[in-house]
């Protein structure tokens, strides 16, 4: 009998607001970001679904499979800008505690002026078991988040875990760009689920 993907049991069901962190260093070198790297870099990603509409992704880590968390690879871009993305990252999951936490999936979003993002899960069995947590560097008071049943307003500076197996969107309705670091986050001790053997055995080759 196959065990179908179900969500790992601490992801949150709703939102979890993980208090503010010191974006100050990373808000202006995200300013400074050329037009063209934002175009280069989002034609490359690896992330292209058409729900995502016309927002832009600098993609600097990402998961090797669709199916698995566990492998993770370095983006060009990564080394360049992970002085300044560890201290944010590290921040943003102090309360979960983990003493090996794995980031499979790191990510800049821009949603430009009057963007949306249309009602969508993450389907994939890789985006089940990571926190699937956010941290506004540039938004404004229209832009607005729907998760776990709720319209939300998140602001600058403030790390918040999503709910991103429930449908979620976003509307950006003000006059200027909100742009977000994205990130998945996991605790490499915990052990896998039971369901997660039998899906990779799935095509394997014999």
């Amino acid at each position: 009998m196959t065990v179908a993907p179900a969500a790992n049991p601490r992801k949150t069901a709703t939102i979890r607001r993980l208090g503010p962190v010191d974006i100050a260093a990373l808000h202006a070198a995200v300013l400074e970001i050329p037009e063209a790297v934002w175009d280069a870099e989002n034609q490359s990603k690896p992330n292209k679904f058409e729900v995502l509409d016309q927002t832009r992704h600098i993609v600097f880590r990402f998961v090797d499979s669709p199916r698995d968390w566990r492998g993770s690879h370095d983006r060009p871009l990564w080394g360049a800008w992970r002085a300044l993305l560890e201290p944010v990252l590290a921040q943003a999951v102090q309360a979960y505690g983990y003493g090996r936490g794995v980031f499979p999936r790191v990510m800049l979003a821009r949603m430009p002026a009057g963007g949306v993002i249309h009602p969508h899960i993450d389907a994939n069995p890789a985006a089940k078991w990571p926190h699937k947590i956010h941290v506004p560097i540039t938004t404004n008071p229209e832009v607005v988040s729907f998760f776990g049943g709720q319209e939300h307003r998140f602001p600058v500076g403030e790390a918040v875990e999503v709910n991103n197996l429930g449908p979620h969107w976003v509307r950006n309705g003000g006059a200027t760009d909100r742009i977000h670091l994205i990130f998945e986050y996991y605790d490499a001790d915990q052990p896998d689920p039971d369901w997660l053997a039998p899906l990779l055995a799935v095509g394997a080759p014999r």
